[in-house]
């Protein structure tokens, strides 16, 4: 069995990806139309039968198949639950297959609109069913998959953008100072006290498509953490226009689960992990030639520029006062 290198799909060819299909037993006809993912690798085909799949090819050695599998169980525990997932179809026994060193899961392919972040009876109908969502995440913790920290997002990445080559020589000194400043802000206003349930772990907006209700997609950051980590990232707009958000997002959230309001000072701290990881993750991946590609602006001065500035806008959301409720009447 030959085994990718590194990180890579150097070798996932076409001939590769149907030959991994047919040791399934699904016969691809036409498609293997690839969609919009970087991380892993995903295709749209239909099959011999006229049934229409989607594929996804896990990027090597990011996940182990402990953790792969955890991932799926946790979503077919949520599509028992008739909580609207794109979950991974059992066959021939199992989620997971694997092919010349690679593994894949096949999907039901579910098509859908585009989540309408500003449309508050959208919006409603996510809070409750994240609600839901969350009602069975907290039944037990994830074992192999990790709980969202700083060490991930913070410490590591700064530690992978300190060996990076990106960041001009003329920036450096500017970039790191304003960068360990908000290592420190984040630190500061970090707090573990909250309960670690079994997240979706990565619910922007580009993950939640709109079929007579929202269907969440792309489980695969899925992990232990806080609540508000499924919820923050669906706010946008003015401080004025979030309050209005969250208001709506936590009373249909409240329906099926209790929600600690204590974590919403965690929303700012984890805005600022997600940007400091966001760009780590950049250079991980630089090597992928799908990442130039898609981010040529990573490898150009003025985008570093701009980190410097949000630093520095980072730093002031910090020390705003956190979004509360609306008092109710």
């Amino acid at each position: 069995m030959t085994t990718p290198q590194g990180f890579s799909f150097a070798d996932l060819s076409p001939d590769l990806l149907l030959d991994a299909l047919d040791s399934t037993g699904i016969r691809a006809e036409s498609g293997l139309l690839a969609l919009n993912s970087y991380e892993n690798r995903v295709y749209q085909f239909t099959a011999e039968d006229g049934a229409r799949y989607v594929t996804k090819f896990y990027r090597p050695q990011r996940w182990s198949d402990a953790q792969i599998l955890e991932e799926h169980q946790f979503t077919l525990e949520l599509a028992e639950q008739d909580i609207p997932v794109a979950a991974p179809l059992v066959h021939n026994g199992s989620t997971l297959h694997h092919y010349q060193g690679h593994r894949f899961a096949l999907f039901p392919s579910l098509g859908g609109r585009q989540f309408e972040v500003d449309n508050l009876d959208q919006l409603e109908w996510v809070g409750r069913f994240m609600g839901r969502v969350h009602s069975v995440g907290q039944k037990q913790a994830f074992t192999h998959r990790p709980t969202l920290g700083l060490e991930e997002y913070l410490y590591q990445p700064r530690r992978q953008l300190e060996q990076a080559d990106f960041i001009p020589d003329h920036l450096k000194a500017a970039f790191f100072n304003d960068l360990d400043f908000l290592i420190r802000e984040i630190e500061q206003h970090w707090d573990n006290s909250w309960q670690s349930i079994r997240l979706h772990g990565d619910c922007h907006p580009g993950n939640i498509l709109w079929r007579d209700g929202p269907l969440f997609v792309d489980l695969d950051d899925a992990r232990n953490g806080p609540a508000i980590q499924d919820l923050w990232m669906l706010l946008n707009g003015e401080r004025q226009d979030k309050l209005v958000q969250l208001d709506t997002l936590l009373e249909a959230y409240g329906e099926f689960a209790d929600f600690d309001v204590n974590q919403l000072k965690l929303i700012e701290p984890l805005r600022g992990l997600r940007m400091v990881h966001y760009m780590a993750w950049l250079a991980k991946r630089w090597e992928d030639p799908a990442f130039p590609q898609a981010f040529p602006w990573f490898a150009d001065a003025k985008y570093w520029e701009g980190q410097v500035l949000a630093f520095k806008e980072q730093l002031a959301a910090l020390n705003e006062p956190p979004l509360q409720l609306m008092p109710q009447w």
